[in-house]
This record gives C-alpha cells, structure tokens and sequence, in this order.
C-alpha cells in the first residue's frame, strides 16, 4: 500500500487525483474550504471508479451526512475514534482493512494487477506497463447451487457491510410491506448509523423500520436494524418470536454480527428461513448461512459484478451455500418469489 497524496481540504484533493491516480480515497467530512460532501462529486467527476471512503466522527450529524454520500457514490465510510487508545489501534486496523479490500475490488473490475512490493512493504519502482498489466481471467469458478427450501419462509433476513446501505434500499424497495414477512438486518454499522441507516429506510421505502429493541416482538411488514456495538438475535417467547440483544464479544471482528443472527435463525424457524447475503467485506455471516441451510433454509447471495466488496456472498456462493446468484436488481423480484412459498 502507498500513500500517493494529503490533502488539507476537498479542493486540494480534486486536484492531486488527476495527478496521482489512487485506487481508493479517504475523505474526511469536515475539512475547510470545500469539505467531503461537496469534494464527493468533484473527485467522481474526475475519476467515476475511485473507491471513496467517507471519514467523520460519531455524530448524529455526521451519520446522516455519510448516509448521503453513500447515496452519491462513495463505497464505504468510517467512524473516526472518540479517543486514541484502543478505540485507535481497532481503528487502524479497519482502515487498512477497507482500503485493501476496495482497492483490490477495483483493481480486479478493471482487469489490473496490484502493485509489486519491495521487501519489507514498502512499493518498489516499478514500470507503469507492469503496475497496470492485464491480469488474464481464467475461467469462472463453477460454483454449486442448492434446491430452494420446500418450506413457506416465515421470515426474513439480511446481512450485509460494505455497499450494504444502498443495496438494501434497492431491495428493500423491490418489496411490498403489505404482503410481507417480518425482516431482520444485520448491516455492519457502529451507534448512531444504525438509527439513520433505519430512518433512511423508512423513508425510502412502504416499510415501518427501526432499530430493534430487546424483547421488541416481530410483526409481519417490519423492518428490524440490529443496532450499532449489539448482536442481534431472535428467540421464541411462547408462540411469539422477539428479538434478543447481547453485547457478546465480537465475532470476526463485528459487533453487530452476521453469524448469531443467522443461526438463531436456523434453530428457531428451521427451513422455514430466507436469507440473504448482500455486499460485504470479509467473510462475516459463513457460519451463520451454513447453518441455515444445514435446517434446510434459503440462501440468495449477490453476485459478483454488482457487489461493492464480494466478500461476504463470495464465502457464501463459493462455499455452496446459495440457492440463488443474482444482480442486486433482481433479488426482491427473487425474494417475492421464494415467499409465495412452494407452486
């Protein structure tokens, strides 16, 4: 990895890009002069494909600001920490995260080879003819498809992380809250952007939409969001089904996680489950889908060339975990499908 440019504020930076050609773009929202909203349409102007990441601080404000600019076109975005102690070092930790995982998404989109290192990290002089030689594709992965449930699904579930946000409305959108199961997201999102992420939705769509609440009872045609720092998961109250918070420790590294929602599942509504796996960095909520579908339940994940990361349906899809591999585009009109339940 190389930092290519820092820039003091939005301006400087749409006009080191056309210079330095980055792969992906950390943008903080309050900078002086031109700050990261208005810099966001700029730098895409500029360069369309650059992945951009949306850095600010805790704040209602600022949540809702990020929110928006995922809207416009920014990939991802990133709490800054409210201290430097530990929060800083997991900080760290997810940056360098995001970034490789973003530019490594973009670089495979437009057929590149990552640069070549020198030892010990740090990039090494290489030819602009090597640094952006072709990468060959070779042929694509056949991956293994399992039999949709035989089970009328009686609810609902999403995971999802980077890129999440908007394929969520896209979908979501697709749906029809009146003839529609209960649903449960888990959307990798720390406190505050939870509650927006789940207002946002509410207002792009025909759904009711919350964060979900402990004890909080599931309702057909509701949107329940697993909030920011808390696992979500769902139990049996006697004939009723209601929601589960725990602040567990966190599971590969997320907190709210993909996993426990998933096989609490599995165990509560057995084949009985739709799930759903959207676009995400790493591999949170593998173990979760295989238990799912080991009840017997579905699985759609998206596919590849729509996903901002495949990181999250590509665990799934290549472990052959997926009744279905679609564009985002088409999977509400999969979903309203498979709740018809079986012809």
């Amino acid at each position: 990895m190389e930092v290519v440019a820092s820039c003091a504020n939005g301006l400087h930076a749409v006009r080191k890009i056309k210079l330095t050609e980055p792969d992906v773009i950390v943008l903080d929202i309050e900078m002086p002069e031109m700050d990261g909203l208005a810099a966001l349409p700029e730098l895409l102007k500029v360069m369309p494909d650059v992945k951009v990441i949306m850095s600010s601080t805790l704040t209602r404000r600022n949540a809702d600001v990020s929110l928006k600019a995922l809207s416009l076109g920014a990939a991802d975005y990133i709490a800054k920490p409210e201290s430097v102690s530990g929060a800083g070092v997991e900080f760290s930790r997810l940056l360098v995260e995001k970034v490789r995982a973003l530019g490594k998404a973009r670089r495979d989109k437009l057929g590149r080879a990552a640069p070549r290192s020198a030892p010990g990290g740090v990039s090494g002089k290489v030819s602009p003819a090597a640094m952006l030689q072709a990468v060959r594709p070779g042929p694509a992965p056949q991956v293994r498809l399992r039999p949709v449930s035989r089970v009328t699904p009686q609810i609902v579930a999403i995971g999802s992380s980077t890129g999440g946000p908007q394929a969520l409305l896209e979908v979501l959108g697709g749906l029809d809250s009146k003839s529609c199961l209960p649903i449960v997201i888990t959307q990798h999102m720390p406190k505050t952007f939870t509650a927006i992420l789940a207002e946002h939705i509410q207002k792009s769509t025909d759904f009711a939409c919350a964060e979900g609440q402990d004890g909080q009872v599931l309702e057909r045609g509701r949107i329940y969001v697993a909030p920011g720092e808390h696992h979500m998961l769902i139990v049996a109250d006697g004939v009723r089904k209601k929601l589960k918070l725990t602040q567990e420790p966190p599971i590969n590294f997320c907190r709210p996680s993909v996993d426990p929602m998933f096989a609490s599942l599995a165990a509560l509504y057995g084949p009985a489950v739709l799930a759903v796996m959207l676009t995400g960095m790493g591999s949170d909520g593998l173990d979760g889908a295989r238990a799912v579908c080991d009840a017997g339940g579905t699985l759609i994940g998206q596919d590849k060339e729509t996903s901002i990361v495949w990181g999250m349906p590509g665990a799934v899809a290549q472990a052959g975990l997926c009744s279905k591999i679609l564009p985002l585009k088409k999977i509400a009109d999969e979903m309203k499908h498979v709740m018809q339940g079986p012809k």
